[in-house]
């Protein structure tokens, strides 16, 4: 069948309406969530929509509402980055989930560390999307903290500045679970407890290392040993070979994600140092990879899926023109396995 002949064949609104027996306009209002349809009546148009195979149309109805009924993801990562990290699949699959409820579609957006180009700044300020949700935010883009101020947005993570008006986002305890971590090696009887942080220009990074660094002053044990990954595997194993070059009596490693975790562990295993008895070490994700190598790993597990499901449906109310807290916080905790 060619596409001239689906159009053709395809049911219409008025069809909807004589299966339904209802009036076109009634049909209208329900498509489109008017109000004062009696619940029978919609469920009656309903039935006939998923008897007949009716798909409303969306450019249709989106120019009657001056909207594209489109969202914009914007990851200001590498290609490589967000195919490669599992925290990123975890996001993209709590947002799916919010927006398959929802009329809304999914436009990705991939860009650099320093954000997205002048080309994508203009793509998103040009009617093509009726909000944005930013995942991975860095401190050096400053457009897209600008951009909340023309289009709403929802960012995955705190901003580190204020901004005018205030920032929507969800995320996580970063703090409190890099504290829990460390905590728990401190309880195994770990006294020279390396960090592998995050970037210094994220929000998680710095986070994760205030809570590593408070339980540790807490327990009147060195805070030095810190080395800045880039929350990648390769990062991981560059930053443990950087450790324990300074300080090779290291015996406990908080790596500030799973992929840096995997990272260290696989330096320290071609070293021949065992893991946990030699060096325990401790991640942040409760991602695949925590369980997907020889050695399963104690991680701070966070819910990645929901904050982007979160996310997702908080952008939707500020699109339906509902109030919204500007943001959610969502509680983290540590799982024990074998690496700590």
């Amino acid at each position: 069948m060619t596409i001239d002949q689906a159009r053709r064949a395809a049911p219409t609104l008025e069809a909807v309406a004589a299966a339904a027996g209802v009036s076109r306009s009634t049909v209208s209002r329900v498509v489109n969530g008017g109000a004062q349809v009696k619940p029978d009546v919609v469920a009656s148009v309903n039935a006939a929509i998923e008897s007949l195979g009716y798909i409303p149309n969306r450019a249709a109805r989106s120019l009657a509402r001056r909207r594209s009924m489109a969202i914009a993801l914007v990851v200001p990562e590498e290609t490589t980055r967000f195919f490669g990290d599992p925290y990123f699949a975890e996001i993209v699959r709590g947002i799916t989930t919010a927006l398959d409820d929802s009329e809304y579609v999914l436009v990705l957006q991939l860009a650099s560390a320093s954000g997205p180009s002048a080309n994508s700044i203009r793509y998103l300020l040009g009617g093509n999307v009726d909000g944005a949700l930013v995942v991975s935010h860095h401190s050096s883009d400053t457009s897209l903290t600008r951009l909340g101020a023309s289009l709403p947005v929802v960012f995955n993570g705190r901003p580190l500045a204020p901004t005018d008006p205030p920032s929507y986002f969800v995320d996580v305890d970063n703090a409190a679970g890099a504290e829990a971590a460390t905590d728990h090696l401190i309880s195994l009887g770990r006294r020279r407890i390396a960090i592998i942080a995050g970037p210094e220009d994220m929000p998680p990074g710095i986070d994760r290392t205030t809570g590593w660094r408070r339980a540790l002053q807490r327990a009147s044990l060195t805070t030095d040993l810190i080395v800045h990954g880039d929350f990648s595997q390769a990062g991981g194993a560059t930053a443990m070979r950087q450790l324990l070059a300074a300080d090779p009596s290291i015996d406990g490693v908080f790596a500030a994600s799973d992929l840096m975790a995997s990272g260290a562990m696989s330096v320290l295993r071609d070293r021949g140092i065992g893991i946990p008895h030699e060096v325990a070490v401790v991640g942040f994700d409760d991602s695949r990879a925590a369980t997907s190598g020889s050695i399963q790993l104690t991680t701070v597990h966070q819910p990645s899926a929901l904050a982007g499901e979160t996310m997702a449906k908080m952008l939707i109310a500020l699109l339906r023109g509902e109030q919204v807290e500007h943001e959610r916080i969502l509680p983290t905790r540590l799982v024990v396995r074998d690496s700590a």
